[in-house]
């Protein structure tokens, strides 16, 4: 946990091993959340779509499992 402190503009300074963490460099931008007294800084992705094409990709088809098994749901009916 790292303690930063606001200046009189508003800024604050990430801590250099979160900015290395979370690959915030000059330019990044962030999102700040307020969660009702918890505020949260949260790194924007530039293309959030790109980012996580692919992440769900498997040997097996998720719709062909759902598929199938709808198919399994009406046969024993």
């Amino acid at each position: 946990m790292a303690s930063v402190t606001v200046s009189q503009k508003g800024w604050v300074v990430i801590p250099a091993e979160l900015r290395r963490k979370y690959q915030l460099t000059s330019g990044s931008q962030v999102i700040v959340v307020d969660y009702g007294g918890v505020l949260s800084l949260v790194p924007q992705f530039e293309q959030p779509i790109k980012k996580v094409k692919g992440l769900l990709k498997g040997d097996t088809s998720l719709t062909q499992a759902l598929i199938d098994e709808h198919t399994r749901e009406r046969t024993h009916a």
